[in-house]
């Protein structure tokens, strides 16, 4: 595997090469897609120029603006595996904090499966999904702590947890180790 900052440089080379091929595909300028998308004409430069850290809530903005899906957006543009992602989408204010989609498979629209990392004391916070989402976390090492709205529910090393995406909702590490879990976004 990459480290964390070349991972994160290819990725976002990726999201340039990609917003910027399927735009073009759509037919859409980039005032068009900014309109579409509800994000600004200038981040859009920013973004296509490969120069802007972008949030996944604004690259799921601007895939389903474009009438795709969020992996297509960053993965590799010579993937000969479609169904195989190993992308660095997030990476946290603590060093060693990340999130990276290894896969995607095909359900209504696609399921995301992601491998994550929270060290002690990172947190992520998820804009709520459109409703018929779901997510589906499985905890291999560590305690992670789920909030959805005021519920706060620790997930022991070994344990599962489905729940409808459709709320706000919070990844913690509050443990004193790393916590690491695998999640799946069923859309």
């Amino acid at each position: 595997m990459h480290n964390d900052s070349t991972q994160r440089a290819s990725v976002l080379q990726h999201v340039s090469q990609n917003v910027r091929r399927l735009r073009h595909l759509s037919g859409l300028s980039q005032t068009a897609l900014a309109e579409k998308s509800g994000v600004s004409r200038r981040m859009l430069v920013a973004i296509e120029a490969g120069e802007k850290n972008v949030s996944l809530t604004t690259l799921d903005r601007v895939a389903e603006a474009l009438e795709v899906a969020f992996s297509d957006l960053i993965q590799a543009p010579d993937a000969r595996d479609p169904s195989r992602i190993n992308e660095l989408a997030w990476a946290g204010l603590i060093p060693g904090s990340k999130a990276v989609l290894l896969a995607k498979a095909n359900a209504s629209r696609e399921v995301e499966l992601w491998e994550w990392r929270l060290e002690p004391g990172e947190e992520y916070l998820s804009e709520a999904d459109a409703d018929g989402w779901s997510e589906q976390l499985y905890v291999f090492e560590g305690g992670l702590t789920l909030v959805i709205g005021e519920e706060r529910r620790l997930i022991a090393q070994g344990e599962f947890v489905s729940f409808a995406s459709n709320r706000r909702h919070a990844y913690r590490n509050e443990g004193a180790v790393a916590v690491r879990f695998v999640r799946n976004v069923v859309i």
